[in-house]
């Protein structure tokens, strides 16, 4: 899972409509080390990545108000200057086409769900390790 200590200045937000879902999940990104925001909804999720700018964002794809797909293309079309933010996908859309439309956009992975959190903290991990790479080539 990586360690805690270089866990501990990533901040993850995660947006997920399921309060039991995020809470679990939340819980367990934060024991593994991260800084966890969550969002409830895809608007919520927005305001958020605005005001703390966060270094990894796990959407659902399917939330009330804003679906995932779109805080995805705001996030791209409003990249935060010389930062790069990598968008994590986990959603029970697992066709072809949704997969292909995230990509699309821009995502940087997609996780079908019913997932496990290590899988997800997996996916945390890689991308963390890839920020700084990722930001010395101006991405």
């Amino acid at each position: 899972m990586g360690d805690l200590l270089e866990n501990i200045n990533i901040k993850v937000l995660m947006a997920e409509d399921e309060a039991e879902v995020l809470d679990i999940m939340s819980q367990k990104i934060a024991a593994a080390g991260y800084t966890v925001i969550t969002a409830n909804d895809g608007e919520e999720a927005w305001e958020k990545i605005q005001k703390e700018s966060p270094d990894v964002i796990i959407l659902d794809l399917i939330m009330p108000r804003t679906n995932g797909f779109d805080v995805l293309r705001r996030v791209r079309e409003h990249p935060v200057p010389g930062r790069w933010q990598p968008v994590i996908i986990v959603s029970a859309k697992r066709e072809l086409e949704d997969l292909r439309e995230g990509y699309a956009l821009d995502a940087d992975h997609y996780i079908t769900k019913p997932c496990q959190v290590d899988d997800i903290l997996k996916s945390i991990s890689l991308m963390a390790r890839l920020i700084p790479q990722r930001q010395a080539e101006g991405r």
